[in-house]
């Protein structure tokens, strides 16, 4: 029996936390990840396509959520929009930290307004909404390898930016299915969902690529053919490129297919300890 033929069973409330991360000047080193050329460039430019991806997400499933009739589920969006409006906020606090840096942060923010701005005049309401469904899966993936590999880990060192990831991470491994339960609640079909789905690992592939290709063209580390050749081969070994990610990312595209099922439960309270318990690394940061 599929998922489409079960109703989900309750899901833990999602909290929406008040707090603040600061970018003192002079506090990151150029290469902030692991001092890595190539992805310290990815990791920017994804961090400048969140503010106006979450504003997207958020009117994506609000727009239907008068049509929810699950109390569970209408309580979900509320935490859902909740931690993304958070999420919304400090990327733009740590874009401009960025763009201090010499990263074109305010390029791929003004890229990603326009491509959301044509999707909402171009594309329905629906189909919007199964964009968002589909971003929030590779969103939860990568949050979930940030989470559970300590390669992954490692590559963030011990700056603020590390902080502000994993705290960005947990919180979407809480709410990965709130979007895909919206779709399917209103009538999303499995055809649209998963056409959303392909149309999005052609667009986020081609859009990562050429904006780090255009971020990498303002650093002049970039332009040394040995330390560039390094960090593209060390791509290859990358653990957000890893197999069993790739696997994931291909598993929406299953009929009866569900973010839930692969059970992030243990990660998740591991991290909440780890991160907001009694002796939390983040409890400072909370307002």
């Amino acid at each position: 029996m599929s998922a489409l033929d079960n109703d989900p069973a309750p899901r833990p409330r999602i909290p929406v936390r008040r707090i603040r991360f600061s970018y003192p000047t002079g506090s990151l080193d150029r290469h902030y990840v692991d001092g890595d050329l190539v992805m310290s460039h990815i990791v920017a430019h994804l961090s400048s396509t969140f503010p106006e991806g979450e504003d997207f997400f958020i009117r994506s499933v609000r727009r239907y959520a008068d049509q929810l009739t699950d109390p569970e589920l209408r309580s979900r969006v509320k935490g859902f929009i909740g931690q993304e409006v958070t999420h919304g906020r400090e990327h733009r606090a740590l874009n401009d930290r960025l763009r201090q840096m010499g990263y074109p942060t305010g390029f791929g923010e003004r890229s990603c307004r326009r491509v959301v701005g044509l999707y909402e005049r171009r594309l329905s309401p629906l189909t919007c909404l199964a964009f968002t469904a589909a971003l929030e899966h590779f969103t939860a993936i990568f949050a979930e390898t940030l989470l559970g590999d300590e390669r992954a880990q490692a590559l963030l060192g011990t700056t603020e930016v590390r902080s502000m990831l994993l705290w960005h991470a947990i919180e979407e491994s809480e709410h990965r299915s709130v979007a895909f339960d919206v779709y399917r609640a209103v009538g999303g079909s499995e055809r649209r969902r998963i056409a959303a789905m392909r149309a999005i690992m052609v667009l986020f592939t081609s859009s990562l690529v050429i904006h780090t290709f255009v971020s990498l063209l303002g650093d002049r580390a970039a332009y040394n053919p040995i330390r560039l050749g390094r960090s593209l081969a060390a791509l290859r070994h990358s653990p957000f490129l890893s197999p069993k990610v790739l696997r994931r990312v291909g598993s929406y595209n299953r009929r009866g297919f569900h973010p839930d099922d692969i059970d992030n439960t243990a990660l998740l309270e591991y991290w909440t300890t780890e991160l907001f318990g009694a002796r939390g690394t983040l409890v400072d940061h909370l307002t």
